[in-house]
């Protein structure tokens, strides 16, 4: 077994009372808890550069399940504590510890975006989303004041390509035949066709840990505005738990081509024309292809309701909700029952204005 390594890590003390400073959401500073001291964190004023994957080692090519935990010496208490986790919160004293190293068989993050919405800013969203849930149960509509709110650092990686595609396949074209009766019907004629189509992709975000429900989380990946990234500031973490990255960048990588294939497979069919189209195949060649590990805000939510756990996720730059809710067989069986209601009574003034 992987014994866990010692982590280089460090916390940031309040100058004025000695407690320890946490980032604070929508701010570009560190906040003391108790004595609302404030300490300015720089922020890169240049993009957060991509890398080159070709030239990735092998080292970092590995699973992540191979590397060992974090060892967590909290400078607070003195408390152990492992981790697979960049930054995290002593469980015993409520100090920050983040990492100022990086296992070296891991790619160390590049960028983060920092949290823009807060605790209240999320709990506001969450309440938004569960009072249009119109067929949840009476009870779910006290989800959001859950205490278990917990913000946390995602890893996700980007991928930018240059594709060329060469396809193969046929493009169809419909005309119209009458029989003697003088019915119409559709027939479609078939022509061989082939070309090739160009695309630039930026940014496909990719999600990179499977702890958080891999459906929910992807379904805030299309709304990430990845370009107000900053450069990698461990100050931004402090305070905020941050995930390890446990999908690595090949891994991720054939799952950033599977969307690129997606949007490739609609270039081609628009290429070829035609009221219908058939693809036989498409070669794609990847170019000038590049990635890099972001760390995204989120919000996570879990409770339990009927004895089941689910799952909400809030992003914290933006504040859009994505998550799972019980339903309510009464209020969906009453909704039935009023459609049956509505449209029976529409069938009865039919017939009466007949």
């Amino acid at each position: 077994m992987t014994q866990p390594a010692p982590s280089s890590h460090q916390t940031y003390p309040c100058h004025d009372c000695g407690a320890h400073l946490q980032f604070a959401p929508g701010t570009t500073a560190l906040a003391c808890p108790y004595c609302g001291a404030r300490q300015e964190i720089h922020v890169p004023t240049q993009m957060v550069a991509e890398r080159d994957y070709h030239a990735l080692g092998e080292q970092n090519r590995r699973s992540p399940q191979q590397s060992a935990p974090n060892l967590f010496v909290c400078t607070g208490c003195g408390a152990h504590t492992e981790s697979d986790a960049w930054s995290d919160v002593c469980q015993f004293c409520g100090a920050a510890v983040v990492a100022d190293q990086f296992d070296p068989d891991l790619v160390a993050p590049d960028g983060l975006i920092p949290f823009h919405v807060d605790k209240g800013g999320a709990r506001k969203a969450l309440r938004d989303w569960v009072s249009s849930r119109w067929f949840a149960p009476n009870a779910f509509k006290n989800v959001h004041e859950a205490e278990s709110l917990k913000s946390t650092y995602l890893p996700h990686w980007t991928w930018d390509a240059a594709t060329v595609s060469h396809y193969q396949g046929e493009r169809g074209e419909h005309y119209y035949t009458e029989d003697k009766d003088g019915n119409r019907k559709r027939n479609t004629r078939w022509f061989p066709a082939a070309g090739t189509v160009t695309r630039d992709f930026d940014d496909v975000v990719v999600p990179a840990t499977t702890h958080v429900n891999p459906k929910r989380l992807e379904s805030l990946s299309e709304s990430w505005e990845t370009g107000a990234a900053t450069g990698y500031q461990p100050q931004f973490l402090s305070g905020h738990h941050t995930q390890r990255y446990d999908l690595g960048p090949d891994d991720a990588l054939n799952e950033a081509k599977r969307k690129m294939s997606a949007v490739i497979q609609r270039d081609v069919r628009n290429h070829i024309g035609g009221d219908e189209q058939r693809v036989h195949r498409i070669d794609t060649e990847y170019r000038n292809l590049t990635y890099k590990l972001l760390l995204l805000p989120v919000w996570i939510l879990a409770y339990l309701f009927g004895g089941k756990t689910w799952q909400v996720l809030v992003n914290g730059q933006n504040g859009k909700v994505s998550g799972d809710r019980p339903f309510s067989p009464w209020k969906i069986a009453f909704a039935v029952a009023v459609g049956l209601v509505v449209a029976a009574g529409a069938v009865y003034l039919y017939y009466l204005s007949r």
